[in-house]
């Protein structure tokens, strides 16, 4: 009867110590690899393992410069694959180009769709994820796709702080499923902000929808990159009587204009994930590690066992 193969975990430049604290989880030594470029751009990698017959986790998050990782990405599975590696699993603690997922104008790509097709010909066999920012994209790849949610590590955080008269409120329509399972979790109420967005970095913010006046308002998305929607919506909420508003956010990308925002007190807190590194000094930030989560998931997909459980929200 044939063994188990091996397990090893390698990383990228993207998030290497979100990489490393998921080894320190599961009790391994981070693989050793050369992932670096050449003076004219073009990147370089070397496994400096033995990966033949072994299964292979890849941790990589598409996160800015994004182009630069997810090349990165591509060549570490290509080396892997022409290394004989048993099983490559790619894992993306945020997948980018995840917005790009339909072509609503004339003339425009899908491009998370294109990202799949480029993973599975460079060699992935597997693609370990989180938060996609459309379910459906998990349909874009013809190989196996594990999807986890940064909710009960987020509910857990939540459950400590709780607030009184809470409403849990999605920044736009599309977010409302998201927003109606945090307020069913936490038993608060439900609210929602209606939005017009007048440029990919600007968004005003239309009208509410529900009673917040003199409730804690908790925003739910699963991105966030200038703050835009988030402040527009922090912005009316308040001017309809919200006594306090954060917001919990899976992907965080703090761009200058985030920062800016940020600044300017609209939002009491944002809680998010180190899907994506970020340095939160100075502002009102709160980091949540989903290191566990990922290390629980390659453990189970190592050993052949359900991930299901990870999705379930314990103490609830």
């Amino acid at each position: 009867m044939s063994s188990k193969p091996g397990l090893k975990i390698f990383s990228g430049n993207s998030n290497r110590p979100l990489a490393e604290e998921m080894c320190r989880h599961i009790g391994m030594a981070l693989g050793e690899a050369t992932v670096t470029s050449f003076p004219d751009g073009e990147s370089f990698v070397k496994i400096n393992e033995n990966v033949r017959g072994h299964d292979v986790f890849l941790v990589q998050s598409t996160c800015p410069p994004t182009n630069h990782h997810l090349m990165e990405l591509l060549i570490m599975i290509d080396a892997c694959r022409r290394a004989s590696a048993y099983r490559i699993t790619a894992v993306l603690p945020f997948y980018g180009y995840a917005r790009q997922d339909r072509k609503d104008q004339p003339r425009v790509p899908i491009t998370a769709k294109l990202v799949a097709n480029l993973l599975t010909a460079a060699g992935a066999n597997r693609v370990l994820t989180m938060d996609l920012h459309s379910q459906q994209i998990q349909g874009f790849f013809d190989i196996p796709v594990d999807h986890l949610y940064a909710s009960p590590t987020l509910f857990k955080y939540l459950a400590q702080t709780p607030k009184q008269n809470l409403v849990v409120c999605s920044p736009d329509v599309g977010g409302m499923k998201m927003a109606a399972a945090y307020a069913d979790v936490l038993g608060a109420g439900l609210g929602l902000v209606a939005k017009k967005r007048t440029s990919a970095t600007n968004v005003e913010a239309i009208n509410v929808v529900g009673d917040v006046s003199g409730c804690d308002v908790l925003l739910v998305d699963d991105i966030t990159e200038t703050a835009g929607t988030l402040t527009a919506a922090a912005r009316i909420l308040r001017e309809h009587g919200a006594r306090s508003v954060r917001a919990a956010v899976s992907h965080c990308i703090l761009s200058d204009m985030a920062r800016q925002r940020l600044e300017g007190g609209l939002i009491d807190e944002l809680i998010i994930t180190n899907s994506i590194p970020n340095d939160p000094k100075g502002l009102p930030i709160t980091i949540l590690s989903i290191a566990g989560l990922l290390g629980e998931a390659i453990l189970r997909i190592n050993n052949n066992e359900s991930v299901t459980s990870l999705f379930k929200v314990k103490g609830f």
